[in-house]
C-alpha cells in the first residue's frame, strides 16, 4: 500500500510515494526541473497561473508512475502542502478568474495596516492573532477595490492548495488551518472573523466550507484520474500550508517543538499550547494542524521572504557558470567568519513581516574592491540568510518560545554548514537534519485520516536524524560579525 503526497510550491511541485508498511518514501520527483516563474506586473507584485501548479502535478505523478507503475492501483490516500497566504478566485463553474496573488506580493500592505489601526490593533490581537497585514484577506479586498468587474464574478475564493484538491475532488473547501492563515478565523469566538468581512465588505459566501485538516475532502474524479494516470475514487484526505505542513513531517506537533526550514523564503515554526501574539505582528501565529476548541496548537511562524532566494540569486548572477551549490560552498568556507567586513542585507523579496511589512531591499554594504572576491561575497550572502533567521529567532524568545532544539528537512539550505552553523552557534541550539520533505508529510497526513494509521505519532514517529549541527566554540568571531550586520540593517529601516 502507498500513500501520495504533493507539495505545491512558488518554485516547484513536488510528490512523494510513501510506503504504508515502512513509513518510508520510495521516489520524490520535481517539477519542473528548475523553477516556475513568477509574475510581476509592478514592482512589489508576485503572481503565478494556478493552472501552471496543475499542469506540473500532472507531470509529477506521471513521472513518479513511470518509475513506479504498479502502485497506482495501490494508493489509499492523498495529501496537500501549499505555498500559504495565496489568493485564487474562482466563478461558478470552477474558472480562474485572475492569476492568484501569491505569499510574497506586497499590494495589499497598507490595506491591512489601515485595518489594523481601524478595527483595533488589540482587538485583531485578540481575535486573529495577527494584524490582517499582507495576509489573504487583504489581497481580496485589494482585488475588491482595484478590478471590480472580476470580484463581482467571484463564486469562491481559495489558497493554492483548495485549488489543487478541487482539481482532484471537484469540490471547494478548506479548513480552519488554512482559514487562519487568511486572517479568516476568529479564534476568540472560534468562527468565521465577522469583523475583518464586515470590514472589508466581503460576503461570507465566498469563503468555502471548511472540514478538519485530517478528514475525507473527497476522492478523485474520472477526469482528475485520467489526467494524472491514478485510478478514480482515491480519497483527498489532507491538507495544510506548507510550513504547518513541515512542522508535521518533521513530528513537530506539540508545545516546546520547532521546526525549520529555508527554500525561497526561510521560516521558524514553533508550537504553543495558547493564543500569544506579537504586539506589532512581526511573527504570526496560525491553527496548527492539529488545532482543535478543546487542545489548542498553535503555529508561531517566523517567515522571511528574501532568504533562500537570495542565495539562488547569488548562484544565478554572480558565480561562475554551471558553478554548484557545494562549489559555492566550498569557496565561502576558505573565508573566515564575518566575510572581512562584508555584509549582505537579505530582504529583497517583498515586505518582510519581521521588519514591520517594510520593504527595505537586498544590499551589499561595506564593499572593498581591493579586499573583497567572489568567495566573500558568497560568505556574506550565507552569513545574511543566517543572521536574518537570529533577528527573527530572536523575537520569538522574547514571547517564550524554547529555540533550543530546531528540526529541519534535508532538501533545503540548511544542508549548508556554514548556514546551520552560524544559526546554531549564535542561538546555542542543536539542529538535527531529518531525512523527511513536505511532500512525505502531506502523504502521511492522508495516512492518519484514512485510518491508515491509527494516530499521529504512529505516522510521524520513523524519522531518521541524518546530521546534527552544534553550537561552535569560538562564538565571538559570529557576534561581531552579526552585531555588524544588525547595525547596517538599523541604518537601513531608518532610511526605510
Amino acid at each position: 500500500m502507498y500513500l501520495l503526497g504533493y507539495d505545491i510550491g512558488s518554485s516547484s511541485i513536488k510528490a512523494a510515494l510513501v510506503d504504508v508498511e515502512t513509513g518510508k518514501d520510495i521516489a520524490i520527483v520535481q517539477s519542473p526541473a528548475t523553477e516556475m516563474k513568477m509574475q510581476a506586473l509592478q514592482s512589489g507584485w508576485a503572481e503565478q497561473e494556478p493552472s501552471t501548479w496543475w499542469e506540473h502535478v500532472q507531470l509529477a505523478t506521471k513521472d513518479l508512475l513511470t518509475k513506479y507503475p504498479d502502485a497506482a492501483k495501490q494508493i489509499k490516500g492523498i495529501g496537500i502542502a501549499y505555498q500559504m497566504h495565496g489568493l485564487v478566485l474562482v466563478d461558478a463553474d470552477q474558472n480562474v478568474l485572475r492569476p492568484s496573488i501569491i505569499w510574497c506580493d506586497s499590494r495589499a500592505v497598507e490595506i491591512g495596516n489601515k485595518a489594523f489601526q481601524e478595527i483595533g490593533e488589540e482587538h485583531c490581537l485578540k481575535h486573529l492573532l495577527n494584524s490582517p497585514g499582507n495576509f489573504t484577506a487583504s489581497k481580496l479586498k485589494w482585488v475588491k477595490d482595484n478590478e471590480p468587474e472580476i470580484y463581482k464574478r467571484i463564486h469562491k475564493i481559495m489558497l493554492p492548495g483548495d485549488y489543487i484538491a478541487m482539481k482532484l475532488t471537484g469540490k471547494v473547501m478548506t479548513t480552519i488551518s488554512g482559514l487562519s492563515e487568511g486572517m479568516f478565523w476568529d479564534f476568540k469566538n472560534e468562527i468565521l472573523s465577522k469583523d475583518l468581512l464586515t470590514y472589508y465588505g466581503i460576503d461570507e459566501q465566498l469563503i468555502p466550507k471548511f472540514q478538519d485538516t485530517f478528514s475525507l475532502q473527497g476522492e478523485v474524479t474520472e477526469s482528475a484520474a485520467k489526467a494524472l494516470g491514478l485510478i478514480a475514487g482515491i480519497p483527498v484526505a489532507y491538507r495544510a500550508g506548507d510550513q504547518p505542513n513541515n512542522a508535521l513531517a518533521l513530528n513537530v506537533l506539540n508545545p516546546g517543538e520547532v521546526a525549520a526550514t529555508c527554500g525561497t523564503s526561510g521560516v521558524v515554526y514553533g508550537v504553543v499550547d495558547q493564543a500569544v501574539y506579537d504586539l506589532q505582528s512581526r511573527v504570526n501565529g496560525f491553527a496548527h494542524v492539529n488545532y482543535t476548541s478543546s487542545q489548542q496548537r498553535i503555529g508561531i511562524l517566523l517567515c522571511i521572504n528574501g532568504a533562500g532566494i537570495q542565495y539562488s540569486w547569488l548562484k544565478h548572477q554572480v558565480a561562475a557558470n554551471e558553478m554548484t551549490y557545494d562549489e559555492i560552498e566550498g569557496l565561502a568556507a576558505e573565508i573566515p567568519v564575518g566575510a572581512a567586513g562584508l555584509t549582505v542585507i537579505t530582504f529583497g523579496n517583498g515586505a518582510e513581516r519581521v521588519l514591520a511589512n517594510k520593504e527595505v531591499g537586498a544590499q551589499i554594504k561595506n564593499l572593498n574592491f581591493n579586499v573583497h572576491s567572489q568567495a566573500h561575497l558568497f560568505r556574506a550572502g550565507l552569513e545574511g540568510i543566517a543572521f536574518s533567521f537570529v533577528y527573527g529567532m530572536r523575537l520569538m524568545q522574547e514571547m517564550g518560545l524554547n529555540l533550543s532544539v530546531i528540526r529541519v528537512g534535508n532538501d533545503n539550505l540548511f544542508q549548508s554548514k556554514i548556514f546551520s552553523e552560524t544559526i546554531a552557534t549564535l542561538m546555542d541550539a542543536k539542529i538535527e537534519v531529518q531525512a523527511t520533505t513536505g511532500a512525505v508529510g502531506a502523504a502521511k497526513g492522508a495516512g492518519v485520516a484514512t485510518e491508515v494509521y491509527p494516530d499521529l505519532k504512529t505516522a510521524m514517529g520513523s524519522n531518521e536524524v541524518i546530521k546534527t549541527y552544534l553550537p561552535l566554540a569560538d562564538l565571538k568571531p559570529y557576534e561581531l560579525a552579526y552585531a555588524k550586520w544588525e547595525s547596517d540593517l538599523k541604518i537601513l529601516l531608518k532610511e526605510v
